[in-house]
């Protein structure tokens, strides 16, 4: 049985140069072609197709829009972004929506029929580049965990305190302490996030509570 395939691309050529390939192959086929995301949203769903290859950003609306709000109507179709972003945020917001792949338009059509082979087959196909985004985005979180990890209760309490705007005397105030013993807390933090002022370790506060 052939892998079903549909195409959301707005750049016409792309478009019809990816369902040329896709269809001399034997073992799958191109079902549906769309060209703008409100269209795709709408009949998406119809076709039903076993991988979807999505523009991430289409004139009328983004890619990853069209798999939010469809995800839950196709469970058993997968997703792979085919686009000539790379930045962090449009990566990470597309795999959050659902997407298993991530392929960048420059990679060759052998490339992208193995990541179309390899997505229905329960892999996660990506380009180089956004693999190695992607490590080194949790390679970052470990590191993070790590740090706050080392954090003491207290220190921790502090730091909550310094992100809600409370100065020094206040924390003091509030947990019965010394200003001395606030501002060795957050020599501490500091030493232990690597950051050299409040700004820096709010940042992180927040990033990591996020």
């Amino acid at each position: 049985m052939s892998i079903s395939i549909a195409i959301v691309e707005d750049e016409k050529n792309y478009n019809n140069a990816l369902k040329k390939v896709i269809n001399y192959q034997d073992d799958m086929m191109v079902v549906a072609q769309f060209f703008d995301g409100k269209t795709a949203l709408h009949e998406l769903s119809g076709v039903s197709p076993d991988v979807v290859m999505m523009d991430i950003q289409l004139q009328d609306m983004f890619g990853v829009d069209v798999i939010s709000k469809i995800k839950k109507e196709l469970p058993n179709t997968q997703f792979i972004m085919c686009t000539s972003f790379e930045d962090d945020e449009k990566v990470f917001s597309s795999l959050k929506a659902g997407a298993m792949g991530y392929l960048v338009k420059g990679e060759s059509m052998d490339k992208i029929l193995t990541s179309i082979r390899d997505v229905y087959n329960g892999g996660a196909p990506m380009s180089f580049s956004i693999a190695r985004k992607v490590l080194n985005h949790f390679q970052r979180k470990h590191s993070e965990v790590q740090e706050w990890d080392e954090l003491t209760e207290r220190e921790k309490e502090v730091l909550e305190l310094l992100a809600e705007g409370l100065l020094y005397k206040e924390i003091a105030d509030k947990k019965f302490i010394s200003i001395d013993t606030v501002k060795k807390h957050v020599g501490n933090i500091y030493r232990k996030l690597h950051v050299n002022n409040k700004v820096e370790a709010i940042n992180k506060f927040n990033h990591f509570k996020n």
